[in-house]
């Protein structure tokens, strides 16, 4: 099976990004209509969100929120199976890299930190070619046994590494920033029992991480969020990096809210090109009650 993915997947790589694009808005689109469960999320969460504003808004987002999900699907195919100078290609605009001059002139190490929007992956590509030593991305292992070598084959590419979310790859991602190097996380991803807390994500609670929080508190260390904004018509991407708009306090629950802002933010910016059908708002098992905290 994994053979077989890995065939499929360099072959959905080698097309060029405007075919690949297309191929992914109808790919989108069509699990929309034919998955009642991702169909639903989509149009729970954006309504959750009161993101559109409109009737009409509303449902022209969870239309293009389908479509640019399925391009972020096939876009894995490219961060798994293709050269990073390839994939760096693809990145036409880059805003903010002075952000990170001016850590590294400092001898901070870093945090890049970037929710489920846009192409995360090949972005977060682009920022480690940058870099003049390894980045160490966090990633939760798949649940398809037959995925997991390729995932971690191609996310190993160049100078990148990896780091399972558990407590060896927390340590990993420690040893990274203590030795000035840099690191990737994803903040809202649904962390486990006793790795987060409920705090407030577009009004309604979410579990969310202390990970990131806890880390930003390291001597030396700064804290860029950054984007990968993906062109219209299968242009390439465009890279946006900041600074985190207010500090974390050392607070959990403060620190909470807090983080799910950050994230708001850049949705805001790009709801297109957010993962709505991602379950932001389950309960892990064994994690308390919203209304405990």
């Amino acid at each position: 099976m994994t053979r077989l993915a890995r065939l499929i997947l360099q072959a959905l790589a080698s097309l060029p990004l405007p075919v690949l694009h297309a191929l992914g808005s109808l790919l989108g689109r069509m699990l929309y209509y034919a998955s009642p469960r991702v169909r639903s999320r989509i149009r729970e969460n954006i309504d959750t969100s009161k993101i559109a504003g409109s009737y009409q808004l509303y449902q022209a987002l969870v239309k293009q929120s389908a479509a640019e999900s399925g391009k972020g699907m096939l876009e894995l195919a490219i961060a798994w199976c293709r050269e990073p100078a390839y994939m760096i290609s693809l990145v036409k605009q880059c805003h903010g890299w002075e952000h990170v001059e001016a850590a590294l002139a400092a001898g901070k190490g870093l945090i890049f930190v970037t929710p489920h929007l846009g192409s995360y992956d090949i972005a977060g590509r682009y920022l480690s070619s940058r870099l003049p030593f390894p980045l160490t991305a966090m990633y939760k292992p798949s649940k398809l046994a037959w995925l997991e070598p390729i995932m971690i084959e191609g996310r190993a590419r160049g100078s990148a590494k990896t780091a399972p979310a558990t407590g060896a790859g927390v340590r990993l991602l420690m040893k990274a920033l203590k030795s000035g190097e840099a690191t990737i996380i994803l903040p809202d991803q649904v962390p486990g029992s006793g790795e987060g807390v409920w705090a407030p994500f577009f009004g309604q609670a979410a579990f969310t991480m202390s990970l990131l929080p806890r880390l930003a508190q390291m001597q030396d260390v700064a804290v860029l969020w950054f984007t990968g904004e993906r062109l219209a018509n299968g242009q390439g991407f465009a890279v946006h990096i900041q600074p985190q708009n207010v500090p974390f306090t050392g607070d959990k629950q403060q620190d909470g809210a807090i983080l799910n802002a950050e994230v708001e933010s850049l949705i805001r910016r790009w709801p297109a090109q957010y993962l709505w059908s991602y379950n932001r708002y389950k309960r892990p098992a064994g994690a308390p009650a919203p209304d405990s905290e």
